[in-house]
Parts: C-alpha cells; sequence; structure tokens
C-alpha cells in the first residue's frame, strides 16, 4: 500500500475530530437557531414584517377595490335600476379611502416592534369598516326581480369579495374573519325575518366560505412565517459564519505571524548557537585525544569523549532545526550548479557503509548508466540522500538490505529511490512522520530517536527544486523513499557545432 505526499512545506497536522468553531460562534448560532424555532403562537419576531408587506401589497392593489365596486355597481343597476345601489358604491369607495389613507400613513413612519400591535389593530378597524360596507350590500333588496337571479348575483358577489379579501390581506391575521363579521350578522338578520329558504342557504354560504377562507389565509400567513423565519435563520447564519471567518483569518494571521518570527528568530541564532558548539567540541576533542599530554586518570579521558560526541550530535539537532528554520523563514538559499545524481548517490552511500556494516546491512546500488546531469544544489542534494540512508540504515535490522535506485521518471526527469526492509510504518502513520517533530510508534520504540525533521526537511529541500517527496510503507515489509527531480532540471547535452572551412565561410559572408 502507497502513500503520495505532497511537497508544500506546511507541517501542521489537522486533527479533523476536533470542533475547531469559536464557542462564542456556536452559542451564538445556536440562540438564533432556539428563537427561529420556537412555536410560532409564542413567536412575534416578524409580527413587523409581516405587517410592513401588508401595507405594501395594499397599497399596490389599492386601484382593485374601486374597479370592483365600479363593475359590481353596474350589474346591480342593470338587474335592478335602484339608486340605492350609487349611494352603496359611494359608501364602498369612503371607506376603501380611509384604508388607503390609513394605509399611507403607516408606510411613511418607522413602525418600531412598540408600535406593532396598535398598527395592526387600526388596520383591523379599517377592514371591519369596508366590511361594514359588504354588510350594507348585503342588505340590498329586489322587489321587482324575477326569480332567483338577484339572488344568484349578490352571493357571487359576496363570495368573492370574501376570497378578495382573504388572498389580499392573508398578511394580517384574522382580517378576513373580523372583516366579514358585519356581512354575515346582516345575512343571518335577514334569514331570520325573512325565514326564507335562499335567505338561509346565502347565510350558510357566505359563512362557510368566510371560514374557509380564513382557514387558506391562515395556512398561508403559516407559510410565510415559515420562510421568512428560514430566511432570517439564514442571514443570521450567513453573519455568523462571516463573523467565524474573520475570526480564523485573524487567529491564522497572527500564527502565521508567530511562526515566521520564531523561523526568523531561530534562522539568525545559527551563528551564535554553533560558536560555543563549536569550541566545545573543539576542546573536548583535544582532551580526549591527549594533544596537549597524558590524562592522568583515564576516566577524564572517556568524560572528554562522551562530551565531543554529545556536542556532535547537539551540533548535527542545532543544524536540522536550523535549517527547518530557515526554509520556513524562507531564508534557504539554493546554490545550484551541475552535478550528477549518480556520483552523488555513490558517496553517500560511502559516508553511511561503515554504519551499515557494523549492522551486517547490506546496500545494493541499481543505478542506470549513462544519466546526463542536473540542475539543483549539490549540498542540499546530499543532505537529501544522508537523511534517507541514515534513516533506512538505523531502522533496518541485523542482516537487512538496502537498494538504492538512480533512475528515469515517466515523466523525464530522474529519482533517487532508497528501500529497506525494515519494520515498516503504519499507513495511518505516514503523515506524522512527515510532519516537524513527528515520530512514528516504530520509532519511538527504537533506541535511536530523532529530532523527527529529517523527513520535513528532504521535502522542503525538494520543494526548493520544484521536486516532489513520495513516502511508500507497509507494516512488517519495509519502506521506500523515493526523491525526484523534474524534467526541468535535466541538463540535456548538445552537440559542438563544428567550425566551417574559410572558403564556405567567405561564401556564406558574400551571399
Amino acid at each position: 500500500m502507497s502513500s503520495g505526499v505532497s511537497t508544500s512545506t506546511d507541517k501542521n497536522i489537522v486533527d479533523r475530530t476536533r470542533s475547531h468553531r469559536n464557542k462564542a460562534v456556536s452559542k451564538a448560532v445556536r440562540a438564533t437557531r432556539d428563537r427561529l424555532q420556537s412555536s410560532s403562537n409564542g413567536n412575534f419576531a416578524f409580527d413587523r414584517d409581516m405587517l410592513s408587506i401588508h401595507i405594501g401589497s395594499g397599497l399596490q392593489a389599492a386601484l382593485m377595490t374601486p374597479l370592483v365596486v365600479a363593475v359590481v355597481t353596474a350589474i346591480g343597476f342593470y338587474l335592478n335600476p335602484d339608486i340605492h345601489i350609487f349611494a352603496w358604491a359611494l359608501l364602498m369607495l369612503c371607506l376603501h379611502a380611509i384604508n388607503v389613507l390609513l394605509a399611507r400613513r403607516a408606510s411613511k413612519v418607522e413602525i418600531t416592534a412598540a408600535d406593532t400591535r396598535k398598527w395592526r389593530r387600526r388596520l383591523l378597524t379599517g377592514h371591519i369598516l369596508l366590511g361594514c360596507g359588504w354588510g350594507a350590500f348585503a342588505l340590498q333588496g329586489c322587489s321587482t326581480c324575477a326569480g332567483d337571479s338577484f339572488y344568484f348575483y349578490k352571493g357571487a358577489v359576496l363570495l368573492f369579495a370574501v376570497s378578495y379579501t382573504a388572498m389580499s390581506t392573508f398578511m394580517l391575521r384574522q382580517s378576513v374573519l373580523y372583516g366579514f363579521v358585519p356581512m354575515i350578522a346582516a345575512l343571518l338578520g335577514i334569514a331570520i325575518l325573512s325565514g326564507q329558504v335562499l335567505d338561509i342557504g346565502l347565510t350558510a354560504m357566505c359563512a362557510t366560505a368566510v371560514v374557509f377562507f380564513h382557514y387558506v389565509a391562515e395556512r398561508l400567513y403559516r407559510s410565510n412565517l415559515t420562510l421568512m423565519s428560514y430566511q432570517s435563520e439564514k442571514d443570521d447564519l450567513i453573519a455568523e459564519l462571516e463573523v467565524a471567518k474573520s475570526m480564523s483569518d485573524e487567529a491564522r494571521r497572527r500564527a502565521e505571524e508567530a511562526n515566521l518570527a520564531k523561523s526568523r528568530f531561530l534562522a539568525s541564532m545559527s551563528h551564535e548557537l554553533r560558536t560555543p558548539l563549536n569550541a566545545i567540541l573543539g576542546f573536548s576533542e583535544v582532551m580526549s585525544s591527549e594533544v596537549l599530554g597524558p590524562l592522568a586518570n583515564p576516566t577524564y579521558r572517556e568524560y572528554s569523549g562522551d562530551i565531543h560526541r554529545s556536542g556532535q550530535h547537539l551540533l548535527n539537532l542545532i543544524n536540522e532545526i536550523l535549517d527547518l528554520s530557515r526554509i520556513e523563514a524562507g531564508r534557504y538559499d539554493l546554490t545550484e550548479d551541475s552535478l550528477s545524481l549518480l556520483e552523488v548517490a555513490e558517496d553517500c552511500i560511502g559516508m553511511v557503509q561503515l554504519r551499515a556494516r557494523a549492522k551486517s546491512i547490506t546496500i545494493r546500488d541499481q543505478f542506470e548508466k549513462h544519466m546526463p546531469q542536473v540542475w539543483a544544489d549539490e549540498k542540499s542534494m546530499r543532505q537529501v540522500m544522508l537523511n534517507l540512508l541514515s534513516n533506512a540504515v538505523k531502522f533496518t535490522p541485523q542482516g537487512g538490505e538496502i537498494t538504492v535506485k538512480v533512475g528515469w521518471t515517466a515523466g523525464g526527469g530522474q529519482y533517487v529511490a532508497i528501500k529497506d526492509n525494515g519494520p515498516g510504518i503504519p499507513e495511518e502513520e505516514i503523515p506524522i512522520v512527515l510532519s516537524a517533530f513527528g515520530q512514528g510508534s516504530i520509532a519511538i520504540k527504537n533506541a535511536e530517536q530523532g529530532t523527527g525533521l529529517g523527513l520535513p526537511i528532504v521535502q522542503a529541500i525538494l520543494a526548493k527544486h520544484d521536486g516532489q517527496f513520495i513516502l511508500r510503507s507497509k507494516l512488517r515489509e519495509g519502506t521506500e523513499a523515493i526523491a525526484i527531480l523534474p524534467s526541468t532540471r535535466i541538463l540535456q547535452s548538445v552537440p559542438a557545432i563544428a567550425d566551417a572551412p574559410p572558403i564556405e565561410r567567405r561564401r556564406k559572408s558574400f551571399a
């Protein structure tokens, strides 16, 4: 099983099991959801919005009622040429004008949450007055009309009035029910006084229509309330997400600044850290070598050797930390020149050969012949190969085998692959070992522990060369590390141009 790793220089491992949302933002989002998902009976958060929508739609449809009244008056005068129908029309227009003026006044003022109920009562009163006009129409009669034509006309007009009012005023709750109480009362009085079946049937039909359209208007009101709730929730959540994003961006910016300051500090401390260590290494080596004379006590000689080895180990650790810090701070400059990966690989194998023989490890090479040179930083490429070879020797057991390959990639680049038959790395731990200071469980159990910076430095160096690093490993089967340089780094040899004879050069110049 293999795993390809990108060459990004970001070494932070993200723990996706943790919640990264800000607590204050999460609390605000939960409060918003609780407020919007509360029962509609006690939720008045959108009453003002509903009232504003009702006022706006009423003003836009202000000409519909005069048109309806004109049509009803014309048909009524045709059926019953009586002057009372014009009086009713004048009354309806006056009552409608009152409603329009009330709506205009409401649209010009800023309705606060405290004024919502007051304006709602005023608008309901206006609709009740308009309902009184329809009640006056219900009192209209026709003594000269033959048959049931006038009953049909009056019933059709009243049903239309109920349905039209329900569709145009459903944003104002109870407007249908309260507005047509006068009409139902008028029809009920006529039915009681006359006792005729047609009057009773008309009353029952209109009362049923009022109840039905009140139910329809209530359903429409609830649907619009739900839509407004969802819209408000969406807007609030977007606002909270924007706040969370800005907080996250600010936190990331501060973290990046702190990380950059740390890297710059460590990079600038190179001389200050290395100078005393070099003095310690030099004096301890002089003491252990007894250059100035023999040490009387052999224990002192042993201690001086320990000091030299510990100082050398500490210097190597500091060098790795400083290299990574310079890379992260953008101060790691490449000194590029032409070099041969084959020669660099052979030199690095020779450097680790002594340690490999101490563990009876066999190092086999599989090099492709006659490979052209590449354009790279020789010091950096040596560091890459030495890190990979040192890891292979460190984790390969006694009597193991390491294979070093140098060859061509499918894309025309060159690669160096180092494979061992050690314990391997679990697949889920590969991102950990590729992170800064990260070590797998095998490395933790191993006696030869390091800083965990070797592979991150390899990734960063290859990224500087526009290359790629791939780590493949399988538990109990070994690990393969592949360093790839792109085809743009390959130096192609160009054949030399032979000089033309003097006569040919003279002919070309004249031509």
